[in-house]
């Protein structure tokens, strides 16, 4: 037979003093040797991306793959810019819902776009790429941007530096969690604002509702385990606090019954929750978070210690869980650059969104702000600010590179039309249980549409649904509500 015959031949030693096969291991193995190689010192080392041609595609660099960042890179024509994108993720979080994946209501990949299906051309046009690092600096002479290679920790590679030159640049790289310089913070509470956070959170919460059901435990450790404790009682607090209550009302209960009167909540908050909602909405909030079990208290937190904190009149709350929503504050990136600030750290904007000190350089998002030159307020620190502001600078980018001032320096004296106006189209937070507040007010004092109760709740899914990126995630954000509402939640520790 013919494939008979073939394998006769193979097999049938040749005459050659080396086998086959250790010539093919020698030639692969060849490119992997040092041993005709220069020294590491003495070879060049890769820059990073250089400045682009006359003739080239202008480049656009985004650091940061948030709300701001993603819009503007979804808007962006592919045909006019090389698009490069450096961020420590891959993904952009949709925020509104990641409160819901802590207790199980949403897998977490529901809430996580990635950036290839944002801007599919980062990933298939030659001149663009996304690059897994941050940037360190900005040297807006040379048009260059620092970068270094993000990695997991001490067992893996070390992080390599390299550059980036732009024609472009647009800043878009948010913000921290403020914790007012209270000690303790960054070391024994979680914050919620990526995916990572909110993995830990369900972990520890999962895990502390295990230990409690030890045979043995004391009465007070079981109570510290299962205490819960939210500081901030902004939306994110809230809907978070919302979302556990109904968790444990519904779930808990039923599958962790020896501990069920031990578990409970704690929101505190300096000031009034929701401040930015209409009062009548606020009082609803507080009589249904109430009426679900959550305690809420008014103190300021002066120390956080391993199982407990302090406030400033002395008292001292265990807990078992400290999650911490206080609002955002610059990151050491943005306080490091030699660039204007607006009020509260932030790096200055004019109208148009640009950084009026150097040239091709914009800033967009939560580490963005009107300088005070402007006569405009800072705006707040919300996905739908970051969004719109995206899609004008995208529209605006478009515009500049048509008409002809796309590559570096090349828009120094053009009119670049409207500047950006912000409209705010109102505010929507869960409390739980079926019931959410809808405020459609364009600011507190202004007359509008306020709803709170099932069919705010009804409102309030709707509208998040139809705002999560892709129809792939839409999909999977539906399906979790109704397997959750059928099933209950997955209680899985994975």
């Amino acid at each position: 037979m013919f494939w008979y015959r073939n394998l006769i031949k193979l097999s049938t030693p040749t005459k050659s003093k080396t086998p086959i096969t250790k010539n093919l291991l020698q030639a692969s193995l060849s490119h992997f040797s040092t041993a005709n190689q220069p020294p590491a010192s003495a070879q060049a080392q890769p820059s990073g991306l250089g400045p682009t041609k006359p003739h080239d595609k202008p480049r656009v660099v985004v650091l940061g793959s948030g709300w701001a960042g993603c819009r503007l890179m979804k808007g962006l024509d592919p045909k006019l810019y090389d698009i490069v994108c450096v961020s420590p993720r891959n993904h952009m979080v949709f925020t509104p819902l990641l409160a819901s994946t802590c207790v199980g209501t949403l897998e977490f990949r529901s809430v996580a776009e990635p950036i290839a299906r944002i801007q599919p051309s980062i990933s298939s046009a030659p001149g663009s790429y996304f690059f897994l690092a941050n940037s360190t600096a900005v040297d807006t002479e040379n048009h260059e941007v620092h970068c270094e290679t993000v990695t997991d920790g001490t067992g893996t590679l070390d992080p390599w530096k390299f550059k980036i030159s732009y024609d472009k640049l647009v800043i878009a790289s948010g913000a921290q969690a403020s914790t007012f310089g209270i000690h303790g913070v960054k070391e024994h509470a979680i914050f919620l604002r990526e995916v990572h956070h909110a993995q830990e959170i369900r972990r520890k919460l999962l895990l502390n509702l295990m230990l409690s059901d030890v045979p043995g435990l004391p009465e007070e450790e079981k109570r510290r385990l299962l205490h819960c404790v939210v500081v901030g009682g902004g939306p994110t607090g809230v809907e978070f606090s919302g979302e556990l209550s109904d968790f444990i009302r519904r779930d808990v209960h039923e599958r962790y019954t020896h501990v069920k009167d031990y578990i409970h909540v704690t929101l505190i908050e300096a000031n009034e929750i929701l401040s930015s909602f209409d009062d009548r909405l606020r009082h609803y909030a507080i009589k249904h978070l109430t009426k679900s079990g959550v305690r809420l208290v008014r103190g300021i937190v002066k120390d956080v210690k391993p199982e407990n904190l302090v406030l400033t009149d002395g008292s001292e709350v265990p807990y078992g869980l400290l999650v911490w929503s206080t609002g955002v504050g610059p990151s050491p990136f943005v306080n490091s650059l030699g660039l204007p600030k607006s009020p509260g750290g932030r790096i200055g904007v004019d109208e148009w969104l640009r950084v009026p000190t150097v040239q091709d350089v914009f800033s967009i998002g939560d580490c963005s702000g009107f300088l005070e030159s402007t006569g405009k307020p800072v705006l707040p620190a919300l996905a739908q600010v970051a969004e719109r502001q995206g899609k004008y600078l995208a529209n605006l980018l478009n515009k500049i590179c048509k008409d002809g001032g796309g590559h570096a320096n090349g828009a120094k004296d053009m009119n670049l039309g409207d500047p950006f106006e912000y409209k705010h189209l109102g505010s929507m937070a869960t409390v739980g249980r079926f019931k959410a507040l809808v405020d459609l007010r364009q600011s507190k004092e202004a007359k509008g549409i306020s709803l709170a109760g099932f069919v705010s709740w009804f409102i309030w899914r709707s509208a998040y649904l139809t705002r999560v990126v892709s129809w792939r995630n839409r999909f999977y954000v539906a399906i979790n509500w109704l397997t959750t509402f059928v099933f209950g939640r997955d209680i899985s520790r994975i």
